[in-house]
């Protein structure tokens, strides 16, 4: 399938979704939700409250349809939806949770994916902390460019933000993860 076949078949999808059709919005959601899940699992660090901001972000979709205007591709207003909404999520648990060290290495510990390569783990585990301690400013556009696979341009779009600004944060982001990672393989 074209690419411009999917993203013909995503505004009218949204249309349909526009017009109340409840079975184009439950495809919308099986052709995004894994994506969206997995995004949001990488900027926040926590599967289950991923999910639950996954859960926000399509009902935002659904309920906000009407707002949707098909200058930019679905997806990327799908991830600024589920950018934004991680966003506000990472301010609000700055500023309401306050764990002890302890708790915040048996989390760490307890969120990693395991693999059968023990030097992979580490290094997985390494690059989870690193994107963890990662200011969002910087953490989204990497994760967007880097794992997601999306231009500077669409990241721009995502994010409204000038392109300038997406490679400056991308660069500075790559920066500070090469740094942490540098100093994680030192020791």
């Amino acid at each position: 399938m074209s690419l411009n076949k999917v993203k013909m078949d995503e505004q009218e999808l949204i249309r349909m979704v526009q017009s109340g059709d409840e079975a184009a919005f439950e495809e919308i959601v099986t052709v995004y939700k894994h994506k969206i899940v997995n995004f949001l699992c990488q900027l926040t660090g926590d599967y289950e409250r991923a999910v639950e901001l996954a859960q926000e972000t399509f009902m935002r979709v659904y309920f906000k349809a009407h707002r949707y205007k098909p200058v930019a591709p679905l997806s990327s207003w799908i991830y600024a939806i589920a950018s934004n909404l991680a966003k506000t999520d990472l301010k609000k648990s700055r500023r309401y949770r306050q764990v002890s060290l302890e708790d915040m290495q048996y989390k760490v510990h307890e969120g990693m994916i395991s693999s059968d390569n023990p030097e992979s783990s580490g290094m997985e585990k390494n690059v989870k902390q690193a994107l963890g301690d990662l200011h969002p400013r910087y953490r989204i556009p990497v994760i967007l460019k880097d794992i997601e696979g999306f231009t500077q341009e669409e990241i721009a779009a995502i994010l409204n933000t000038p392109v300038g600004t997406i490679k400056a944060r991308i660069s500075r982001g790559r920066s500070y993860l090469k740094k942490e990672l540098e100093r994680a393989l030192a020791c």
